[in-house]
């Protein structure tokens, strides 16, 4: 940044230090939104001004198989399960609590 500087170049700064952000930090998101205000008062607010990670064209060239359609919540399994659930049901009133105290 530089005093003067036009909004154009401005907004490409910001652009490239988001998007390297994106690039560096997997936990970032996938897109650019920028949000200029100006000393007239006046706001821009660009959503997704710039998609450097377009997933979509990816996503359309992924052959589903119908084998995988599953319903929303649907985790199968191959044979039984692994962790059979407790039979007997535990709730707080179950537990006794006891104050212990400790020294230092």
């Amino acid at each position: 940044w530089r005093e003067g500087c036009p909004e154009a170049v401005a907004v490409t700064l910001v652009q490239r230090a988001i998007g390297a952000g994106i690039f560096n930090d997997l936990g970032s998101g996938s897109n650019c939104d920028i949000c200029i205000l100006r000393t007239d008062g006046t706001k821009d607010y660009r959503r997704n001004d710039v998609k450097p990670n377009e997933v979509a064209p990816l996503r359309a060239q992924v052959n589903k198989s119908s084998l995988l359609s599953m319903i929303p919540g649907l985790t199968p399994t191959i044979g039984n399960p692994i962790i059979q659930p407790h039979p007997a049901r535990v709730s707080l009133a179950d537990v006794d609590v006891v104050m212990e105290t400790v020294e230092h």
